[in-house]
Formats: C-alpha cells, structure tokens, sequence
C-alpha cells in the first residue's frame, strides 16, 4: 500500500511548478535546522524563553527517540531504493527511512507551540510540520507510514514535554504570560 500511495502521488501529484517550492520546504528542515530555529527563536525571548526550553526538550527527545533508537533498530530502506520506478527528487538520504525524522522534529516543535503559545503562533507551525510531513512523500524520501510514525513520535513526546513543562511555565516570574 505504501509504494502505491507513493507511486500516485509521483504521477498524479507531482507538478514542475510545484516540485521547486515542496523541496525548499523539505529542506528546511534537513539537520532540524527549521526545528532548531524555533526553539532558539524562542529561547532568545524572555517572554517565550520557558516555551523555547520545553520545545527544546521535546525536539531532543524526539531525536533520541527516533535517530538513537527507532531507527537503527528497524533498519527500513529507503523508498527510493525499493520501489521500481519512484523518481527521488533530492539527494540520496543517509539514514534509514522509519520514522521520518524531518516529520518528528517539526511535531515535536509545532505541537508545543500550539499547547503553550498563543494560536497565531502554534497554528501556521502546525501548518508547516503537516507540509514538511507531506513534502517527505512527493520528494520520494519516505513511506506513508515513516511520515505517520514521524507525526505521532513528534506529537507523543511533545504533549508529554507540555504536561512535565506546564508548571514551570505557569510559575509566575517577572509578569511571564506565555498562554494568550
């Protein structure tokens, strides 16, 4: 089912003139890097410094997570390698292909900030991890289910940062409203 998925969407989705844009916004991410920027972003503001060490938290967990444990243990071979006729629209991955570690970091970021930043912050970086979740298909790079693995890892490990991290962000200090 996952190389259909991703055969349809080589043939049905992929456009010229969209595939420049879905892989600026799959390399945004390469490294973290997207993922890290935000929580430097916010760790360089007072206001949002508590949130940015909760993101923080939750990006390194998910990395431990997912690059230390998942997927040395699962070994899954890229898509591009087993599927005859999957075109990769990047550079050849280094790693292993479940789960997608580009899909976990952004969840993991993007969920804390959608629990413990106002909406207007927390909705477009939820928008964004769901297009660099969906953009790791259209490149070629990922199955369905790494992506689907990559959002719930991200996710899990982000609400349980939230729930330990909660307390300490409500503590009043200095005036700090991290919520709305």
């Amino acid at each position: 089912m996952d190389a259909g998925i991703l055969l349809a969407i080589q043939e049905n989705l992929r456009h010229p003139l969209w595939t420049p844009w879905v892989v600026m916004i799959t390399s945004l991410n390469n490294g973290g890097f997207l993922s890290i920027l935000a929580c430097a972003l916010m760790l360089a503001f007072r206001r949002t410094r508590r949130v940015g060490v909760v993101a923080s938290m939750s990006l390194a967990a998910s990395a431990a997570v997912v690059n230390l444990a998942i997927k040395p243990l699962v070994a899954r071979i890229r898509p591009y390698e087993a599927i005859e006729g999957l075109e990769l629209l990047v550079h050849p991955q280094a790693d292993f292909s479940f789960p997608s570690g580009h899909t976990s970091a952004a969840f993991a970021v993007a969920v804390v900030m959608l629990r413990l930043l106002p909406r207007r912050y927390g909705v477009p970086a939820l928008i964004l991890a769901a297009l660099i979740a969906l953009s790791r298909l259209y490149v070629g790079v990922h199955y369905p289910t790494d992506v689907l693995a990559g959002i719930v890892i991200g996710s899990a490990v982000a609400l349980v940062a939230c729930r330990m991290g909660r307390k300490w962000i409500a503590a009043p200090e200095q005036g700090l409203n991290t919520k709305r």
